[in-house]
């Protein structure tokens, strides 16, 4: 039976091998990098959304100036205040997505930062109107990055009553039908997330509940929204009164009603149906796209009886040997070919963070979206695709061979001679024809991006 691999935990579990970071050698190794500090996050940081709350702060007094003084030079400066601070949000937004892709580059706890992307992705959102609209890798270094290993209780708690999902999934404007303000103003309820939560977060398409679940946890949530002064806030005066039955258990009775909130949730993360859904979603993106089942029973099986323990489900999985399998795995999506690429290639951080705007979108951004990825752009609340025919279409193939064979030599100027690049990049892993092509290449470009274009290093 398979076992343990050093090789396959960095390409599978892990952004890729690197000719500076040694592999892990045991799954115990991997899991220790979840527990202490978050260096990569330390050496490449991004915006905490409290200091991005800030920016919507100074935003919206701007807005309000420019409101109250129409007509006028300072409606003129206040307008010219907005776009300054809608500009600095886009280009903090750029420089994120590269701090992302250098902890991945440069981190020697991989499997950290794979499970960031995956459960940013479970969690998918983004704000709706004006800065909020960038604020996704704030959102993600509060509300996932420090749940990576705990409860997943605590994870969905963090996650879903976040602004950023707040706004993303409009229950900032959900009031109960009967609350004082529904009564006065007539407001609306709205199922969004509550619908989200139950059918993507936690128990499944096909879960155990009722259009009547939905709208009763949807009642639950009314008051659910934020202000920017202080962050996440509950408004007593829209939330429906009285209990609510969720599952067949009745929430309901604290005045400050975010109780309630949370322990519906914490039920929904332990039930059953949840521990099937993740299960299965992990043993997707990480395994195959058509697991085994006898994996994802054992995932299930340990986030069940662990009471929603991450860390359980995580140790369940890289114990069974279906994770091991040396077969070709799945196709890396666009951000974790890219992380990958520079990984390989030491690429240091300097070479690309701190591009100007223009050229981080010409080698960084823009081939991103070429390759089918659009950098916090979610086509929908079910985030990316996790089905391999998504990412291997006439576009986005090309767009990963042009890339491999022109970004990397700009970025880096020398490059690796092929041949001991082989080695770096796919270990043992490399096919006869992915060895010819790099003993055959004309030049150091071309072979270094034909390795990297090959099916070997685009498969997990």
């Amino acid at each position: 039976m398979p076992a343990f691999d050093p090789t396959l935990a960095e390409i599978r579990f892990g952004c890729g091998l690197s000719p500076n970071i040694a592999p892990a050698q045991s799954v115990a190794a991997m899991l220790a990098t979840l527990q202490g500090p978050d260096l990569a996050a330390a050496r490449h940081p991004i915006e905490p959304f409290d200091t991005f709350r800030a920016r919507i702060v100074r935003y919206n007094e701007q807005g309000r100036l420019r409101r109250d003084s129409r007509g006028t030079a300072a409606e003129k400066t206040a307008l010219k205040a907005m776009r300054v601070m809608n500009k600095q949000a886009r280009q903090a937004q750029m420089t994120w997505l590269g701090q992302s892709l250098a902890r991945c580059v440069t981190t020697q706890a991989p499997f950290r930062e794979r499970l960031s992307a995956f459960w940013a992705d479970h969690f998918t959102a983004q704000g709706k109107a004006a800065l909020m609209r960038r604020a996704v890798s704030p959102y993600v270094e509060e509300a996932i990055r420090p749940h990576l290993s705990g409860r997943f209780e605590d994870l969905l708690i963090a996650a879903v009553t976040h602004p950023v999902m707040v706004s993303y999934l409009d229950q900032r404007g959900s009031v109960g039908p009967n609350s004082p303000r529904g009564k006065k103003s007539g407001g609306g309820l709205n199922e969004n997330l509550a619908r989200e939560i139950m059918e993507l977060h936690t128990l499944g398409v096909g879960g155990p509940y009722t259009q009547g679940d939905v709208r009763a946890l949807a009642e639950l949530l009314t008051g659910l929204t934020f202000n920017p002064q202080v962050g996440r806030v509950f408004r007593k005066d829209s939330a429906e009164p009285g209990p609510e039955t969720v599952l067949g258990k009745d929430y309901g009775g604290d005045p400050a009603r975010l109780t309630d909130i949370e322990s519906a949730l914490r039920d929904l993360a332990r039930h059953p149906a949840t521990a099937r859904h993740l299960a299965r979603k992990l043993a997707v993106h990480f395994v195959a796209d058509m697991p085994d089942p006898a994996l994802v029973q054992v995932i299930e099986t340990a986030l069940r009886d662990s009471g929603s323990d991450l860390s359980a489900g995580y140790a369940a999985m890289l114990a069974h040997p279906a994770a091991w399998n040396a077969a070709p795995g799945n196709v890396k999506r666009p951000f974790e070919f890219m992380a990958s690429a520079l990984r390989a290639l030491a690429m240091p951080p300097e070479s690309f963070v701190p591009l100007k705007e223009k050229r981080f979108r010409e080698y960084i951004q823009y081939p991103l979206h070429l390759m089918g990825h659009s950098w916090e752009r979610p086509v929908g609340p079910d985030g990316l695709s996790e089905d391999d025919s998504a990412w291997i279409t006439p576009q986005g193939l090309a767009a990963r061979l042009q890339w491999a064979l022109s970004v990397p030599q700009i970025l880096g100027g020398t490059l690796p001679d092929p041949r001991e690049f082989l080695i770096t990049a796919l270990a043992g892993r490399a096919t006869p024809a992915v060895q010819f092509a790099a003993q055959a290449a004309e030049s150091r470009a071309d072979g270094v991006g034909l390795i990297l274009a090959s099916p070997a290093f685009q498969r997990s």
